[in-house]
């Protein structure tokens, strides 16, 4: 009886190995392809697996990152990711290979330019990279080295030290520029104290997960998945393909609590700034 227990365990065991072994080497299969990272990032094939799904990656140097040389708040890095140099780009991903939490925010594109400048929370040096999935299925990837010192995911957000913070939660403040080129440029900032929940006063994560911009008519132009690592009191910038009779550009955003958040912008038709405060929650 023991020698027949014994066998059964070691047959357990064997196929347990064989199905590490299995999974091991669809992980490879997936990365197997990868081109080798010019960054040198210790993440980099943990990257690829979590963010491309097996899918073919490029290399692309049209993919345009740019970050400050010198960080002097690693609370609110600058970021802007920009891949206008490439046609038919369905997804724009950034995201920070050392990060605590890697996935900084996505754009869907819909009626806009492959663009977005933005500022996000960084804990450490680390390579910061935008990948566009173009329709054909391929990631075109690129980034930069940010050097910085660490700990803008885990400090708490400055907001929490006014006593009526909670009241101007929602408000949007917001610009447009009407371009020679057709689009707009809008530039907004939306009052949130996005904790990341990795603060010492153990805050829990509380932070904006959706922003969709319509149109006048209530089509969207584009939508953004935002996650802990974009900086308070997010301020974005994007290139919109609006016509030249719309009047304004809607913002509805909902946080990880479900409250939602509704604003207008107003849209120029002289290229003349025109500002708006006028978010509200809805609670």
């Amino acid at each position: 009886m023991r020698r027949r227990t014994t066998d059964r365990m070691a047959f357990a065991a064997m196929a347990l190995l064989a199905l590490c072994g299995a999974a091991g080497g669809a992980a490879m299969a997936g990365t197997a392809s990868l081109p080798d990272d010019p960054l040198g990032s210790p993440m980099w094939r943990d990257m690829a697996a979590k963010f491309f799904d097996g899918a073919p990656v490029v290399l692309d140097p049209r993919i345009k990152v740019s970050v400050p040389s010198i960080v002097e708040n690693q609370a609110q890095v600058p970021v802007t990711a920009d891949a206008r140099g490439i046609d038919g780009v369905v997804k724009l991903v950034v995201f920070a290979d050392l990060n605590p939490i890697q996935h900084v925010l996505t754009l869907h594109p819909r009626q806009s330019a492959p663009y977005v400048s933005f500022r996000m929370k960084v804990e450490q040096g680390t390579p910061v990279r935008a990948a566009a999935l173009t329709a054909d299925g391929v990631w075109r990837v690129g980034g930069v080295f940010l050097d910085a010192a660490g700990g803008g995911c885990s400090a708490p957000a400055m907001a929490r030290k006014d006593a009526d913070w909670s009241q101007t939660v929602g408000l949007t403040q917001g610009r447009a520029w009407r371009q020679a080129d057709g689009m707009s440029r809008v530039r907004l900032r939306i009052r949130h104290p996005m904790d990341t929940g990795l603060a010492k006063d153990n805050t829990p994560a509380f932070f904006i997960e959706t922003l969709e911009l319509k149109g006048g008519k209530g089509d969207g132009v584009a939508r953004l998945e935002l996650f802990e690592p974009v900086s308070e009191d997010p301020t974005l910038t994007l290139l919109l393909r609006l016509p030249v009779s719309e009047a304004g550009v809607g913002v509805e955003g909902r946080d990880n609590n479900g409250t939602l958040y509704r604003s207008t912008i107003p849209t120029s038709l002289d290229q003349s700034a025109i500002g708006s405060d006028t978010g509200t929650a809805v609670r």
